[in-house]
């Protein structure tokens, strides 16, 4: 793309193209654990406490799955070349503790991906829960905020990954959207505006920029690499970005290509809404699927507060990558750690 101007943006794997028909019922995309599968996991638990109470200390090799294994390759497989996302079902909540629950679905993590940090504070294992930050907080981002809903957006990793600790009084439904889709009909109807996305646009750091650096960041929402699609598509920090002076402004044809984005993503055409239990986990490539979420409301006096655990993945099956999407924000992996934060305390 060296010359822009001259770029005509292309269909790009189609394969991965669904719409909501596609995905309506749930046990297509529901991943259930056999009793074996959950007595395997609690097998792993305890012996990745063996090795060490570090979360940090413990990969794949101390968190053995030599049956669950195989099956997490097939979903890894199906998260980058398939339908993109998936909800799995079985972890005994009602008898693990948090650490155990953190535990088994790290483990997992580590057999799905290499963790990257996730914020400012090094999160390796991090937290989506209300941190009563007020809803026009310049710095707060979408895990600290429960009252409103979150548009539909993409992590800054491959595969993002939740798991359920507890849930809120109401609300905090999960929705996803097939972005490939999106790109594909974009290119089709409207290549003028898919082009324009194909620049870099600047987003919003929220804050938590290295010292020294602009509050702002450039990247595309599209790419292309070896004949995949990259997505990365937060729109709300993109416009949050031209609170920076000296950010680039954004061009007409961005903000009606971003409109057209959201419009067609909230439209329901090409999504599903789930709900979570405690115990479910869910893994996005977060390439070719958006996640939003409904507001929320938690009773802190009777504890029910709604907390999921969060893990940003880099996958072993996608070996090649935009330069942009290659590595962990360096300022951010100084600081690696785990949060253990108990959100009914």
């Amino acid at each position: 793309m060296n010359d822009i101007a001259a770029f005509k943006p292309e269909v790009l794997e189609p394969a991965c193209e669904w719409a909501a028909p596609d995905v309506a019922d749930p046990s297509a995309w529901t991943e259930l654990l056999s009793p074996s599968e959950v007595d395997e996991l609690e097998a792993a638990v305890a012996h990745a406490f063996s090795v060490s109470d570090d979360f940090l200390a413990i990969g794949k090799a101390e968190f053995p799955l030599p049956t669950l294994g195989a099956r997490l390759r097939d979903i890894e497989r199906e998260l980058i070349d398939g339908r993109g996302f998936v909800r799995l079902r079985g972890l005994p909540r009602e008898r693990w503790t948090n650490d155990q629950m953190s535990m088994a679905y790290w483990g997992i993590g580590a057999h799905l991906g290499k963790p990257w940090p996730q914020n400012a504070k090094g999160h390796l294992l991090g937290d989506v829960t209300d941190h009563g930050k007020p809803v026009g907080d310049p710095t707060s981002r979408g895990n600290e905020i429960g009252l409103v809903g979150l548009d539909f957006h993409c992590d800054g990793s491959d595969l993002v990954g939740l798991m359920c600790l507890q849930t809120g009084i109401s609300g905090g439904l999960s929705a996803v959207c097939n972005s490939v889709a999106l790109h594909n009909r974009l290119v089709r109807e409207r290549p003028d505006l898919a082009a324009e996305l194909y620049k870099p646009q600047p987003f919003d750091y929220r804050g938590e920029q290295a010292p020294g650096k602009p509050g702002w960041y450039l990247m595309p929402v599209f790419s292309r690499q070896g004949g995949r699609v990259f997505i990365r598509l937060i729109r709300p920090y993109i416009l949050a970005s031209q609170r920076h002076a000296d950010a680039p402004r954004l061009t007409e044809k961005a903000i009606e290509a971003l409109a057209w984005m959201q419009d067609q993503a909230e439209g329901g055409a090409y999504s599903v809404i789930m709900d979570f239990e405690p115990g479910d986990m869910q893994f996005i490539n977060n390439y070719h699927v958006l996640h939003g979420r409904t507001a929320y409301e938690d009773d802190r006096a009777a504890g029910k507060i709604r907390h999921l655990k969060r893990l940003w993945l880099e996958t072993e099956v996608l070996e090649d990558r935009p330069p942009h999407f290659g590595k962990a924000n360096p300022h951010w992996l100084k600081a690696a750690k785990i949060s253990r934060l108990d959100a009914v305390q």
